[in-house]
């Protein structure tokens, strides 16, 4: 590997950023499967260990805002470093803490940090990656962060079912390592993937336009900004929902006469499956690369399709028969084993899997094209910003999806039985992907003229950029707003 920003360098750099955009969705999957083993541990309600994941949520969120516009205007790299060194701080305080509070404390420290991992992240991603292959690289930084939430419901259940704070250990020491890695990550040039600046910036010119606080009517100018980010509210109220996959199926473990830490094992590795049909993100973003190219409202129509598509998928998908077959004094490995193997002995577990496997994989078709979108319709000087804001959103709706969901869960609990009151509240919060699957029908009707816009745009900040001296680039004309 070279320091010079050649192949290797590159290469490297790409892998890093998409590992460690897995880890901060590690950190957010870690909690939901200890939920009742922390609420045990501080002697408090269930739902209040649920308020500190939404709380988390909402503060990475509105976090990443701050740190994606600070990171729109200078230096990238420092950022994401302090970002993830606080966040394995966070996972470090989670792990020690003696009472409800300081946990609480640590979770919200830890998700300050997340913000710059996602915002910041994101914006460095974007100049890696050409137009023509965004959908598909941008899949692999959602995948990987998709990955990294049910690697984070797998660590948790599996690795905190004796011991809730291992994970939490862990996870701190990873993010440690984590630091040094993107200290040794090439520094990559803002705007270099768009290929109106391809040029210019070959030739040694810095493309020195900068975001601030007179941006922000243009941003909302772009019309499918607007839709993009404002989908995000009723999509991860959604999404936000399940994450209690793991309780859901823990439950029905212990309907089903398993003692509660074999339960939460079960539980822990029957989400984990159940969220693998989010690999084929994969398959969303190129099949938004091969329709962009023939109609800017491709990437737009396929993530509306994909939404749309699952609804009923899920809302069938709660209410199946559902057996499992595992030893009860079994070990951990055991279970494991056994958890996985009833898919192919028992034909509930089989279907159901097939089901979520086929919703996930359609709703999986949202994220590499919202990524991709974003790049798409806005400048360089934008992205991280505009993202971040997409973010606070998504933040927001994660939050009451989070915040709301337990308390349905109880007032279901008036009529129905454990567990049937998760699988009605969680069919019901799946609703929400309709108003989502409407907003991107919408910016795929304004996104054509956006992405024309910036095109012409573009085309005009070369020709500038093209004729400033490249030892010069302190022209306050051209830190301004245009």
């Amino acid at each position: 590997m070279t320091t010079t920003g050649g192949r290797a360098h590159r290469i490297y750099s790409v892998v890093v950023f998409i590992i460690l955009a897995s880890l901060d969705n590690v950190a957010i999957g870690l909690v939901p499967p200890l939920y009742g083993s922390i609420a045990d541990s501080f002697h408090v309600p269930l739902g209040l260990v649920g308020t500190v994941t939404a709380t988390s949520f909402l503060v990475s969120a509105a976090a990443s805002v701050a740190w994606a516009y600070y990171g729109d205007r200078g230096n990238r790299k420092p950022l994401l470093m302090i970002g993830t060194l606080l966040w394995a701080a966070g996972m470090s305080g989670s792990a020690l803490a003696g009472t409800y509070l300081l946990f609480f404390v640590s979770q919200v420290a830890a998700a300050i940090g997340l913000g710059a991992v996602s915002s910041v992240g994101f914006s460095v991603v974007s100049d890696l990656i050409k137009p023509r292959r965004r959908g598909l690289v941008m899949s692999l930084w959602g995948l990987s962060q998709g990955v990294g939430t049910f690697m984070g419901t797998l660590l948790g259940g599996v690795l905190g079912a004796a011991d809730w704070r291992r994970p939490f250990l862990l996870l701190s020491a990873v993010g440690l390592v984590a630091t040094v890695a993107y200290f040794f990550t090439y520094d990559i040039r803002r705007g270099q993937s768009d290929p109106e600046l391809a040029r210019a910036i070959a030739e040694g010119h810095e493309y020195d336009y900068r975001i601030s606080r007179k941006s922000l009517p243009a941003i909302v100018h772009r019309r499918t900004n607007v839709w993009l980010i404002l989908q995000g509210l009723p999509a991860q109220i959604a999404f936000g929902s399940l994450v209690w996959l793991p309780v859901l199926f823990r439950e029905r473990a212990i309907a089903q006469g398993y003692p509660n830490e074999t339960a939460i094992v079960v539980g822990s590795v029957f989400a984990t499956m159940f969220q693998l049909g989010g690999a084929l993100s994969i398959l969303g973003g190129l099949l938004g690369d091969k329709l962009q190219r023939r109609t800017p409202r491709g990437r737009a129509l396929v993530a509306s399709f994909g939404i749309l598509a699952a609804v009923p998928l899920y809302l069938v998908l709660f209410f199946l028969p559902f057996k499992i077959d595992v030893p009860p004094e079994a070990g951990t490995g055991e279970v494991v084993a056994s958890a996985v193997g009833s898919v192919f002995t028992q034909p509930s577990v089989g279907l159901t899997l097939l089901i979520a496997f086929v919703a996930l994989a359609l709703t999986s078709a949202n994220s590499p094209n919202w990524f991709a979108l974003i790049a798409d319709i806005n400048p360089p000087e934008y992205r991280g910003t505009v993202y971040s804001l997409g973010n606070l959103t998504n933040g927001v709706g994660r939050a009451v999806g989070n915040g709301l969901i337990p308390v349905a869960f109880v007032l279901l609990g008036t009529t129905y039985a454990s567990p049937t009151n998760y699988s009605v509240g969680l069919a019901a919060f799946q609703l929400f992907f309709i108003p989502t699957g409407i907003m991107y029908w919408l910016a795929s009707r304004s996104s054509p003229k956006d992405i024309k816009a910036l095109h012409k745009l573009l085309e005009q900040r070369a020709e500038v950029t093209a004729h400033t001296p490249i030892d010069d680039h302190t022209h306050a004309d051209k830190q301004r707003h245009k």
